[in-house]
């Protein structure tokens, strides 16, 4: 259903000739009814966590835990490049005033700290500021819904 503007909601009940008290009421009592609306309070946002999925057919990573980042990359590029691209960034920020003031000295820190404007100069993207636990995966489906093969 369209919203329609209170201005535009007068302004045709003064066309169809209805008395200004009338108008004045009703506005009131629409005015009313949208500050009780904005009053109700809406349930607060579902917080959201990443989690980078690897998959080890071979099992060689249960049991181990990792921490890593999500960052992009061109698509055309090797991901290799990614951590390289990663220290420039460090280089350049702590090239930079505040990098001078406040150095970074690991992937992590340029990660948390390094700004858009030095990541984006250098072809990577970080997703997430913090570090995400990495999941392994025997990248095989259940045969049936318990779970177990």
């Amino acid at each position: 259903m369209a919203k329609a503007d209170l201005e535009l909601v007068k302004l045709v009940m003064k066309r169809n000739d209805l008395n200004q008290e009338v108008v004045g009421k009703i506005i009131e009592d629409i005015n009313v009814e949208l500050s009780a609306l904005a009053d109700e309070e809406k349930p607060p946002p579902v917080k959201k966590q990443h989690v980078m999925l690897v998959s080890d057919p071979e099992g060689k990573l249960e049991g181990m835990t990792f921490t890593g980042w999500v960052l992009q990359i061109p698509e055309e590029d090797s991901p290799v490049v990614a951590v390289e691209r990663l220290i420039k960034s460090g280089y350049d920020y702590n090239a930079s005033p505040r990098g001078r003031r406040i150095p970074v000295k690991s992937i992590g820190e340029v990660c948390e700290v390094v700004t858009a404007k030095f990541t984006k100069q250098n072809n990577v993207w970080v997703k997430t500021k913090e570090p995400v636990l990495i999941v392994s995966t025997d990248n095989k489906l259940p045969m049936d819904r318990s779970g177990k093969f």
